[in-house]
């Protein structure tokens, strides 16, 4: 026997087809049985009618619950009452196995549905969410490779701290104290020397103590490294990443898009308009004018005032040359304005905080070891990387993107942890 995905199946229209899939759906009458059956490709619903089938099937399709596994054969045909517009006439019936009564029912909490994430991640929310998913990480991977970036990757155990020694994984390796990654960039930037643009998408660690619904503490990190990069080119890149990002959705997964109730047309106008640019500076400026918001300078901008820049505009904006009090030792300093660094966040419109960190980096051997012992580091355990700027320097930058950040902010989900099939989190890290 041939199958087809139901997909392929409601495409012919009509005829005789061979499914296989699960039980979303069941439903009893007198003398019919309804089964909304699922697949990876859709959904579609068959009636078991008792006087055309063989006595066998009929018993067969009373037994089955929720999430049993079965194969039916049966001639499709249209149905306009059907929840997909199609319909099969099941003609026999094949049971792989009957599952036991489904513990996920309607209104269970977002708890419950984290416990048993192994079992959610059939539902037709996650099923939508997850095949976006893959194709915002096919559009990374298109996006660089056709703008001749070489894919490559770091290690995943480092010695090294990269942003800050507060948030990291400590391993035992082997009865020496190592970490886990909080991003590939030091030996990406080690790499450039070689290939010049590079970039990777590969899980990165951060051990914040935070419940927020905007961190993991496991996510993946589409990052690209670039000689001869300054911080215009860096805009440019992530401007035109992420466009390419959501023109590569809206083609794709508008059935995806629909089911979550997303609205398209906010997603369509982050095509049609350059993103907006504002120093740290300007940014504090307008939360005092159009926000009523104090910021001192010098410190960091909250969730709360990135939330409300956010809201000022449709699309993600790039807000640059934060303090450099207040960034990572690598950052280059402006060269116009010693209290900052040539850096931008890119804030996610709606709410979506932070999608995108960004850098044009430090050359100098004597400004990085004066930074690294500002911020408590032995610069000889970072000798290696110092290296990369005694053989041939060059000017180079790079960024980091949250990709479950931009898989929320597209999909339009209130809790990140739903970005990813399996989430880690300060408290979550089961199933």
């Amino acid at each position: 026997m041939e199958f087809s995905s139901i997909k392929e199946a409601t495409l012919k229209k009509k005829g005789v087809v061979s499914i296989r899939g699960w039980v979303y759906r069941e439903r009893s009458g007198k003398d019919h049985r309804f089964l909304v059956l699922r697949d990876s490709s859709g959904y579609v619903q068959c009636v078991v009618k008792k006087e055309e089938v063989l006595s066998k099937v009929w018993e067969q399709a009373d037994k089955l619950l929720i999430e049993s596994s079965v194969a039916i054969t049966g001639t499709l045909y249209p149905e306009k009452r059907s929840p997909t517009g199609y319909e099969i006439n099941v003609a026999n019936l094949e049971i792989y196995q009957i599952a036991e009564k489904f513990p996920i029912t309607k209104d269970q909490s977002p708890e419950f549905l984290l416990d048993n994430r192994h079992l959610w991640v059939r539902s037709k929310k996650m099923t939508s969410i997850l095949k976006i998913r893959s194709t915002i990480f096919g559009a990374i991977h298109e996006y660089f490779r056709k703008n001749g970036y070489y894919e490559h990757h770091s290690p995943m155990f480092t010695p090294n701290a990269c942003e800050g020694g507060s948030t990291l994984f400590k391993v035992d390796y082997f009865g020496k104290e190592m970490y886990l990654t909080q991003t590939w960039q030091l030996y990406a930037e080690a790499t450039i020397f070689s290939l010049e643009k590079i970039y990777t998408i590969a899980p990165s660690f951060r051990a914040e103590k935070s419940k927020t619904s905007r961190h993991l503490t496991e996510y993946w990190h589409a990052e690209m490294e670039a000689a001869w990069y300054n911080l215009d080119d860096l805009m440019n890149t992530a401007e035109g990443l992420l466009k390419h990002i959501v023109k590569t959705v809206l083609e794709k997964n508008k059935e995806e898009l629909l089911s979550l109730e997303r609205d398209m047309t906010k997603l369509q106008k982050i095509l049609e308009k350059p993103f907006p640019k504002m120093t740290y500076t300007e940014s504090l400026d307008l939360l005092d004018k159009k926000c009523k918001i104090k910021v001192k300078w010098g410190k960091d901008l909250r969730t709360v005032e990135e939330d409300k820049l956010s809201q000022l505009y449709d699309t993600p904006i790039f807000i640059t040359r934060y303090p450099k009090e207040i960034k990572a030792f690598y950052m280059k300093e402006d060269p116009e304005n010693s209290k900052v660094v040539l850096c931008f966040d890119c804030i996610g419109p709606e709410g979506y905080g932070e999608l995108i960190g960004a850098s044009e980096r430090e050359v100098s051997v004597e400004e990085l070891i004066r930074k690294l012992k500002v911020e408590g580091e032995d610069p000889k355990k970072y000798d290696w990387y110092l290296d990369t700027r005694r053989y041939g320097s060059v000017p180079h930058a790079g960024f980091g993107m949250g990709v479950e950040r931009v898989i929320a902010w597209i999909c339009g989900l209130d809790n990140i942890k739903d970005a990813i099939a399996f989430p880690r989190t300060m408290v979550r890290y089961t199933p």
